[in-house]
């Protein structure tokens, strides 16, 4: 089933919502680059719940629409897995009808950021998308129930962020990783921690997950898991070669073969993941800030001048 966005995005899949597990469905926008994030719903016998927004008003419309094509019932809380506008910026559309819950790191940095990713995709229509923040949050770990079937909410951060939360549904063996994983789509540590997020995939394999709704990219098993990591490891160490080297990360980033990487889109978040690698060599603590207008304008860098490529 899809939902029909306009014709300027023709030139991408329609958004569709799939069914992954009894009730359980997955709402996919690809390719899963920049903001084309991924979303979800959990429909009980008198209620639903829904796991991240979309990130323009367009998009958040069109979620909302697919989600009415499941379920007509309540939509009893909204989980936010991190603090990214495009998991965040339609949590409007739920509210004031939902309790929105995440981790209290994202509601800090939700109200702390705003809208700052406008300045950032000049080329987006975002439309009106009212800041609207978690009203439930938790530190560590919070079960949802949809009737009977709980939903763990994990806190395992930092990592891509330092707000990141996974909902578990261990009667299904399934996960809503948010960006976590992503599948096919280069990871993005600007916010978080390379090292966190490693230690972060080794919970998550714990779990033992067989299906996989990652936060970017088609829905999958757990092998992308391995992918994910494969690349994180690949950056820690390419980077401390060249932090020991006193080679700066643009100037490293352009020097590396991707090798099984290169076909993944937004490789120039490896700038801003380097940047990491090279922050937690120094010392510094998991996750602290970075400067991001410098990212960004070395990202822009390795990309030739090319502004990101984002068609949300």
């Amino acid at each position: 089933m899809s939902t029909a966005l306009p014709p300027e995005h023709e030139q991408l899949p329609p958004p569709r919502i799939e069914e992954v597990s009894p009730g359980i469905y997955a709402y996919v926008q690809l390719d899963g680059s920049w903001f084309l994030n991924n979303a979800g719903c959990i429909v009980g016998s008198r209620s639903a719940v829904v796991i991240d927004t979309t990130g323009t008003e367009k998009r958040a419309r069109a979620f909302h629409a697919a989600v009415r094509e499941v379920t007509d019932l309540p939509v009893s809380a909204l989980i936010n897995t991190h603090s990214h506008g495009d998991h965040t910026h339609g949590n409007f559309m739920f509210s004031p009808a939902s309790a929105i819950i995440a981790s209290e790191r994202c509601r800090l940095e939700m109200l702390a950021a705003g809208h700052a990713a406008y300045a950032l995709f000049p080329m987006v229509d975002f439309g009106e998308c009212p800041l609207t923040p978690p009203t439930v949050t938790f530190d560590d770990r919070l079960r949802v129930y949809v009737d009977d079937l709980a939903v763990e909410l994990l806190y395992l951060s930092p990592a891509h962020t330092t707000s990141d939360i996974v909902a578990w549904v261990p009667e299904r063996k399934l996960l809503f990783s948010g960006d976590l994983i992503f599948n096919g789509g280069t990871p993005f540590a600007l916010g978080g921690s390379v090292a966190g997020w490693l230690e972060a995939l080794d919970r998550i394999e714990a779990l033992g997950p067989e299906t996989i709704v990652p936060g970017h990219g088609p829905v999958c098993g757990p092998e992308v898991i391995g992918e994910v990591r494969a690349y994180l490891e690949w950056i820690t160490a390419e980077g401390r070669k060249g932090f020991e080297r006193g080679i700066p990360p643009l100037e490293l980033a352009r020097s590396l073969d991707f090798g099984r990487f290169a076909e993944w889109h937004d490789r120039e978040r490896i700038v801003p993941n380097l940047h990491r690698v090279y922050s937690e060599l120094e010392g510094r603590p998991r996750g602290a800030p970075l400067d991001y207008v410098q990212m960004f304008r070395e990202m822009l860098e390795f990309n030739g001048g090319r502004p990101l490529r984002c068609l949300a």
